[in-house]
């Protein structure tokens, strides 16, 4: 994601993060899955349930009412669900697992299981079509939680920006463990996510293909707006006529 490395929060958890770790468990038994089938087979897995953004465009220039309803329905939205459950390989997924074990515990507390589960699949989906948008004539599937997780970061930078993040980071050849304010250490990712994403809209970035950059800002830009609607209320307290008269 970046070249410095999230260890840990040091922002505690009220409750247990069943829905996030269920989350993480969910893409680790699917990417064993992933290794367990041949070369060709898992292309075809990829091909089917991965979010290829031209088939997006057919679609929309409607060539019959019957097609639209078809393959809209079955062939383009399952993929912008369950392309967020498939990695292109182990640093794919180590890494996006362990900004999700890092940071969704928290976004998750701050809204309850059954909401952030909803926002985490929402902020998946948006991410997709914000890459959709941007590529729309790409072929090339595009899989992994990065734009969910995407807007897990978002959430946190709005719930959480005074949160100390230890942070690997590298200074020369030498690394060093370090505390850096969430707030700079995701404002940091964003930006380089936007720089990156500039750069990929570039006839020089088309060629070069890669990473999903405006998956990963869709997504964050979603989740600092989603997490006004999905966050719990607080309920204001009740005052209790406790104080003496003067």
């Amino acid at each position: 994601m970046s070249s410095t490395l999230p260890l840990r929060d040091t922002t505690p958890s009220r409750s247990f993060p069943i829905v996030n770790i269920t989350l993480i468990g969910i893409n680790i038994l699917v990417f064993i899955y992933q290794l367990t089938l041949a070369k060709h087979a898992l292309l075809q897995l990829v091909q089917a349930f991965g979010v290829v953004p031209q088939h997006y465009l057919s679609a929309l220039r409607g060539i019959s009412t019957e097609f639209f309803l078809d393959i809209g329905s079955i062939h383009l939205l399952l993929p912008l669900v369950s392309s967020m459950f498939l990695h292109g390989g182990w640093l794919h997924i180590l890494g996006n697992m362990l900004y999700l074990w890092i940071f969704g515990d928290n976004v998750e507390d701050s809204m309850g299981h059954f909401r952030y589960l909803l926002f985490y699949l929402l902020s998946g989906t948006i991410a997709g079509l914000a890459h959709i948008l941007t590529n729309p004539t790409s072929t090339v599937p595009t899989i992994g939680a990065s734009g969910a997780i995407a807007g897990v970061l978002g959430a946190y930078f709005i719930l959480f920006p005074r949160g100390r993040v230890i942070t690997l980071v590298p200074f020369g050849f030498f690394l060093h463990i370090i505390q850096l304010p969430a707030l700079i250490f995701l404002g940091f990712w964003f930006v380089l996510q936007f720089l990156y994403g500039a750069f990929a809209l570039t006839a020089v970035g088309r060629a070069a293909g890669g990473i999903a950059w405006w998956a990963h800002i869709g997504g964050f830009v979603a989740g600092m707006v989603l997490i006004f609607l999905f966050q719990k209320k607080r309920r204001r307290p009740r005052y209790q006529n406790t104080f003496r008269p003067w």
